[in-house]
């Protein structure tokens, strides 16, 4: 009789009593002498049984139906199989009478009724083997979870903490992540390649020296695990590790990435197209550059004119130089500006109103926290009625995030009060602060881009005409 010997050790199972390939080779051969048996192959797997699909076992299951080999030798039926499927295999071979023997040097087997009924339930201990200690994983996961801990590999910007089985922030990733949020939100920093382009001048890279993908920059940017909120499988909970931006400038961020429409990144920058429209079809704007040669004096001179696109058909407005475009702009941004002195003055006013409003925070905050009060009881009346089955888990999932979300607004309102007393204080003082900031870029020079900017922030339906 002809035996294969089959040596399998999972590269995905913590199966550390498990002998090694080599061990297992070894103890087969040792065993073969011992029982006086033929062993004419070795065949070598290193994949989970729990599953199917092994090929090298499919290849065992081949030979044995053409009759190449009649038995197996293993170091113990677990090595053969750990699902239901692949042990039904090995018993049908038996009772067809294809596979006349199995041999291990670990467990005792017989080709006979009793013999048969033994190895099926070693195959079904396997089996319950592997679905406990999958479901005790993912238990101690979920667990770990509902500490407030990331259950698995942390996230872009974290890592992994061997002493606290936590999470912590990586110092130098974390604090350009940071940036870029504040950056999207402050309108410095409009798309996805942009922050790329920010990540890799840190010297914040991928594989292979490459920049980091495009994708996992909008994942980034998408992950509400650098507000605290952590998502894993169906659950949402928000963790205890140090969030990166706040609430608010996650949401801010969101609605300008459901906003953007990026474009391929053009050789070409003309700062005054995307927010100016012809005023005669409502098209938009967009810019050539055309060069003009003076061998003489200054060789080859680059010129800039914009012109309506054009889009929905004849428009009879003519090409303006950006010469033009600019000086309207500067005489318009510089109208709306504001001198330093009358700003001083505002700014002096906002600080009283700022004490005054202070004194009213005591009332904000007692009504905050009684809407984070009410909030907290509202999840815990879904939680009763999800174990009482009254709500499905859909539905619970869904409205649990909701609620989380509100909790999570409502508490960096309460400090925010608690910082600055009120809300609008701060946005009035940036204000001031950017309108001085205009009157100086608009009487600048070489500052297009700059220009650009503070015309979006003052104005809006730009519209040009002859």
């Amino acid at each position: 009789m002809k035996y294969v010997g089959y040596c399998r050790k999972s590269t995905d199972e913590k199966e550390k009593q498990v002998l090694s390939i080599d061990q297992q080779i070894y103890e087969l051969k040792e065993f073969a002498l011992r029982e006086k048996i033929e062993i004419v192959d070795f065949l070598v797997e290193k994949q989970s049984a729990k599953v199917t699909g092994r090929k090298v076992f499919g290849s065992l299951i081949e030979r044995i139906e053409k009759g190449e080999v009649q038995g197996i030798v293993a170091w113990n039926p677990d090595r053969l199989a750990r699902n239901s499927i692949d042990g039904g295999k090995i018993i049908y071979l038996i009772d067809e009478g294809k596979l006349l023997d199995l041999k291990f040097p670990t467990h005792w087997f017989d080709n006979t009724p009793q013999g048969k009924f033994m190895l099926s339930i070693s195959f079904g201990q396997s089996k319950y083997y592997v679905d406990n200690l999958s479901q005790n994983v993912v238990r101690g996961l979920h667990y770990k979870l509902k500490q407030g801990t990331w259950p698995s590999l942390a996230p872009f910007g974290y890592k992994n903490d061997r002493n606290t089985r936590g999470i912590i922030l990586e110092p130098k990733i974390s604090k350009v992540i940071k940036i870029s949020f504040d950056k999207f939100v402050s309108g410095e920093v409009t798309s996805i390649k942009e922050v790329q382009n920010l990540l890799t001048k840190n010297k914040i890279i991928g594989k292979f020296g490459r920049p980091i993908t495009l994708t996992k920059v909008k994942k980034m940017l998408s992950n509400p695990f650098y507000f605290g909120l952590m998502n894993y499988g169906k659950d949402s909970v928000m963790g205890s590790h140090a969030p990166l931006v706040s609430k608010r400038n996650f949401d801010l961020v969101q609605e300008k990435l459901a906003k953007r429409d990026d474009k391929r990144p053009h050789t070409n920058i003309f700062p005054f197209t995307g927010f100016i429209k012809c005023a005669e079809c409502g098209c938009g704007i967009t810019a050539e550059k055309h060069f003009k040669n003076y061998p003489k004096t200054r060789g080859k001179v680059p010129y800039t004119y914009y012109r309506c696109t054009k889009k929905n058909g004849i428009c009879n407005q003519p090409y303006i130089n950006s010469t033009s475009i600019e000086t309207q702009l500067r005489d318009l941004v510089g109208s709306l500006s504001l001198k330093e002195i009358w700003a001083n003055k505002l700014l002096e006013i906002l600080k009283k109103d700022e004490e005054k409003e202070i004194k009213f925070a005591k009332g904000e905050l007692d009504k905050f926290s009684f809407s984070l009060t009410e909030t907290e009881k509202k999840l815990d009346k879904l939680l009763e009625g999800y174990l009482e089955e009254l709500v499905d888990s859909q539905n619970y999932q869904q409205k649990k995030k909701e609620l989380l979300g509100v909790k999570q607004s409502v508490q960096e309102k309460i400090a925010l009060v608690r910082k600055k007393g009120t809300y609008w204080v701060e946005p009035m003082r940036a204000f001031l602060n950017e309108a001085v900031a205009t009157a100086k870029i608009a009487h600048e020079n070489n500052n297009c881009t700059l220009l650009s900017q503070s015309a979006k922030k003052v104005g809006s339906n730009y519209l040009l005409e002859d």
